[in-house]
């Protein structure tokens, strides 16, 4: 995997972030979600690559990337925190605006950064996700229920990470397999590394940590409440349902509509896969992905 992209590790301000990166021309960052890391864009990273320059790190608390202890900072693991990290890992590579692509956790990580710095991200890609904001607040039991594990690492320490760290594995394969519509798409080179990083009690505890600054998050989300991203759009969600009723949306929601609440410019559409859209369906997410950007940069020229 990733066999054209060189690896790398930076370190920013409060961390040190492990990353690969390749490709020539206008750069592109890939963020990853739970319960993966980069590893998830070995797919699509080289598809994108023939185009643009890519950067997929390891976001802070995942991956080989660092794990700060939170201590008696709730905000350590907020999504403000961990773009910034990922903002220096752009200055330190010389790319001063960019394109984001985030899926999952990487999406909210990426929404955060396109509010915050609003001049350096050219354009946002989301993957599977509705606005934290917007899904909290039309939380019902079906969402809720597709949602079980934002509810159990929401709890006080240690009640998670006991219970997940027990047995890393099962949890980790009933996740995967839960959000997966298309069977063979993970592979077992890709799983190998999931399960490497993921067995990782650091990784375990930092997690947990992302999932419980949910709270801080949504504080961030309600100071900025009714300000619209600046930058174009790109919303892409798995279509196939049949494994995770309620995913996202519950009821209540409409993914493009949530998102056009949250931006001036959005375009989107379902993809015939679950949750995994770039190990599912990694040709056509990646075909979606290169006619946005290439439309966002005929637009800047």
């Amino acid at each position: 995997m990733f066999e054209d992209f060189t690896s790398a590790q930076i370190e920013t301000s409060e961390t040190v972030i492990n990353l690969v990166y390749g490709g020539s021309g206008e750069p592109v960052l890939l963020l990853h979600g739970y319960p993966q890391t980069h590893v998830m864009w070995h797919k699509v990273a080289p598809m994108i690559a023939e185009q643009y320059t890519v950067v997929a790190p390891d976001l802070r608390g995942y991956g080989d990337s660092g794990k700060p202890a939170v201590d008696a900072d709730p905000e350590r693991y907020s999504k403000r925190r961990t773009a910034q990290d990922l903002l220096e890992v752009m200055s330190t590579l010389g790319h001063r605006s960019f394109h984001v692509v985030g899926h999952d956790r990487g999406a909210r990580v990426g929404h955060r950064m396109a509010l915050d710095s609003a001049e350096r991200v050219r354009s946002f890609t989301t993957l599977d996700v509705a606005p934290s904001q917007a899904a909290f607040e039309a939380m019902d039991s079906s969402l809720a229920f597709a949602w079980f594990h934002w509810h159990l690492m929401r709890q006080p320490e240690p009640f998670p990470e006991t219970l997940i760290g027990t047995n890393a594995k099962f949890y980790l394969d009933f996740l995967l397999e839960r959000w997966t519509a298309v069977e063979g798409a993970i592979t077992e080179e890709a799983y190998a590394e999931y399960l490497r990083c993921f067995s990782n009690p650091d990784t375990i505890r930092a997690s947990c940590a992302d999932y419980r600054a949910i709270d801080v998050d949504l504080a961030h989300d309600a100071a900025d409440r009714g300000r619209k991203l600046a930058c174009p759009v790109l919303a892409l969600w798995g279509g196939n349902m049949a494994k995770r009723p309620g995913w996202q949306t519950g009821q209540g929601l409409d993914m493009l509509r949530v998102w056009q609440e949250r931006a001036e410019d959005v375009r989107g559409r379902a993809i015939d896969c679950g949750h995994f859209l770039a190990e599912e369906a990694p040709k056509e997410t990646a075909a979606e992905v290169l006619k946005f950007l290439d439309g966002c940069w005929a637009d800047k020229d």
